[in-house]
């Protein structure tokens, strides 16, 4: 789904009438907005029914040059992993 397919959902849901593309795409960017902020600050965020955001650290390691081969030294690094509740896990479908 891209932005703009979730605009149309989501304006879509709340009726023909409710809110505009522009005003459901402030809304939408707001909401992401505080849920990095969130992870800025508190490392975590959880949303009941849908899952969890954490924020992990990587541990330093050596990697290597592709073009050389030659190995090098990858700093510590941060990345977010995301848990899916229970609810969301088992709405998906089986295949």
């Amino acid at each position: 789904m891209t932005r703009k397919e979730l605009i149309e959902r989501v304006r879509a849901g709340l009726g023909d009438e409710a809110l505009g593309d522009r005003q459901v795409a402030a809304v939408i960017d707001r909401v992401f907005e505080e849920i990095a902020a969130s992870l800025r600050e508190e490392g975590r965020y959880t949303h009941p029914g849908f899952g969890t955001f954490t924020v992990r650290v990587q541990a330093a390691k050596t990697g290597r040059n592709p073009r050389t081969g030659e190995a090098m030294a990858l700093d510590e690094g941060r990345t977010v992993a995301f848990k899916p509740a229970p609810d969301l896990k088992g709405s998906l479908p089986r295949e």
